[in-house]
Order: structure tokens, then sequence, then C-alpha cells
């Protein structure tokens, strides 16, 4: 997968996530899952999610998902495709402000 991201996975990463002042994983095994992006430092979880994700079934697979992951103390966050497509500032933000309300982001970056 990492050889082969969404258009909004490559996205996030390049315009984002590659250069974020804390060290972020891609498609980092968790568990018996692999998540889309992983900030150790954080904690943080970030879940990209296609057209696949929005039927019943999995909808209520990744619901498990989540659970699992906050099982280990992971915070995960999701974005929708379009999200990062169309509204990348406002995804931008978030993700900024999860480091700046997050105590352990005082560690020394990167």
């Amino acid at each position: 997968m990492r050889q082969n991201p969404t258009p909004a996975e490559k996205k996030l990463w390049q315009s984002c996530l590659r250069t974020f002042p804390l060290r972020v994983l891609r498609q980092r095994p968790i568990d018996r899952f692999i998540v889309d992006f992983y900030c150790a430092a954080l904690k943080l979880v970030i879940e990209v999610d296609g057209a696949g994700h929005f039927t019943q079934e999995d909808q209520a697979y990744d619901e498990e998902r989540s659970r699992v992951l906050e099982g280990y103390g992971l915070r995960v966050v999701r974005f929708t495709n379009d999200q990062v497509m169309n509204n990348f500032e406002d995804v931008y933000r978030q993700l900024w402000e999860m480091i700046l309300l997050n105590p352990r982001a005082a560690a020394p970056l990167r």
C-alpha cells in the first residue's frame, strides 16, 4: 500500500504528514490491522476512508477496529477522501490542533 497510496493518502502525506513535526509512519501494522498513518508520540492513528467505508457492514468493521486500537490507548481519527481532497485546510488544522493540545507533543520534535 505504501507503494500505491490512494490520491487522498498521497496528498495528506505529501502536504502535511511527511513534514509533520512529530514522526509519522505510513502503513503501520498494529495488532491484526494495518493503519494508514501512525504517530507514536501522540498515540494517534490517522485513517483516510474512501467510498468502501460507507456501507453498514464496513462501518461496523471500522467501529470494531477502532475499539481494538483504542484498547491499546490509541486515539483514532478518521477523515474521508472527500475531506482530504476538498477541505484540506480543515484536515490540516485539526491535525495541528492535536499537537498543540497534547502534552506529549512538548517532547523534542522528530
